[in-house]
């Protein structure tokens, strides 16, 4: 049985269940739109403020940009209060988002003393609070990233989610650890399981997702309806593609990456995020890029050393031609 499938929301079709998370300094457009050439099926962007958007910060709109190929835009939303949320939802109506996403899940300090991201945890109602004062200004989908709960004494994913339905959130995603863990320990693939026996509404799993086979795992163990990717896709936009032919059953395992198609993306991704923030921006951006894509090469603590001087986009050209011909393009690796 496949496991790929199409997830229908109301108002919105996804035509795929593999997506890209919401990361932090990470998901831009330049990102998302190598993402979608590789088969990602939904990219979030940013986390962006719903205070500072209602206040039309213009460094929170340069977050939203659409990337050519993003058919469907898919925004993530930290907000502590309803009146704040409203008012973002309002000011994004000009950019017809497919969907709206509210983060119930972010653990950095910053956030949290907001009220904002996993400290809504604390208070399930307020997130129904939040995605109805949305629901009530803008005509999209919404949906919901949790995390398990605060902390071991406060496991209440299945309050929260249900909180979030009420409100009328019409997908919850779940990263299955507390906030308390953030990213240590092993993501609880038991409370994926017991989420979607209790909800209605199409789950989505994320956390520990590093491979195809990672996904592939959680789809069948736990039955969810669809995986989101986060640090394993970093430097690693292959992975869609990979996670898409191992869920239609079409491939055992995925062939291992030859260094030049991976060389070759981090080109195309540096060109693009030169088409939006400018050649100086992007290749000072791009440098921490370049450390996740070349990961496990041969020598790649002295390929790495050397970009962080890369200035310009020749620069990288060079860089990567003089290395693909040190190693004579015999480099395979996973």
């Amino acid at each position: 049985m496949s496991a790929k499938r199409q997830i229908n929301l109301p108002g919105c079709i996804i035509p795929g269940n593999i997506f890209l998370a919401p990361i932090a300094g990470y998901s831009d457009a330049a990102f998302r739109s190598i993402c979608h050439d590789f088969g990602a099926d939904l990219c979030f962007t940013e986390m962006v403020s719903a205070e500072a958007l209602a206040r039309g910060s213009c460094k929170t709109k340069e977050l939203l940009t659409r990337a050519p190929n993003e058919k469907l835009l898919c925004i993530q939303l930290f907000a502590a209060n309803p009146n704040s949320a409203r008012r973002a939802a309002a000011a994004l109506i000009p950019l017809k988002p497919a969907l709206i996403d509210l983060n119930c899940g972010c653990s950095v300090p910053k956030i949290l003393k907001s009220g904002s991201g996993a400290a809504l945890l604390k208070e399930p109602e307020k997130i129904k609070e939040i995605i109805t004062a949305i629901r009530q200004e803008i005509a999209v989908p919404l949906s919901v990233k949790l995390r398990s709960g605060w902390d071991s004494t406060s496991i209440n994913y299945l309050r929260s989610a249900q909180m979030a339905i009420d409100g009328g959130a019409v997908m919850i995603t779940l990263h299955p650890r507390t906030k308390s863990q953030g990213f240590t320990g092993k993501a609880s693939l038991e409370h994926l399981a017991e989420l979607k026996k209790s909800v209605t509404v199409p789950v989505i799993g994320s956390g520990d997702l590093h491979s195809a086979e990672d996904a592939l795992t959680m789809i069948e163990t736990t039955g969810c309806d669809g995986v989101m990717f986060a640090r394993g896709a970093i430097g690693n936009p292959f992975i869609f593609k990979q996670t898409s032919i191992l869920f239609k059953g079409e491939a055992p395992r995925p062939e291992p990456l030859q260094a030049r198609q991976r060389l070759d993306t981090v080109m195309l991704h540096l060109h693009r995020a030169a088409e939006f923030k400018g050649e100086k921006i992007a290749c000072r951006e791009m440098r921490k890029h370049f450390c996740a894509y070349t990961r496990g090469l041969p020598a790649s603590a002295q390929f790495r050393s050397r970009a962080v001087h890369a200035k310009h986009i020749s620069d990288y050209e060079k860089l990567i031609k003089y290395y693909l011909l040190e190693e004579k393009l015999h480099i395979k690796y996973t």
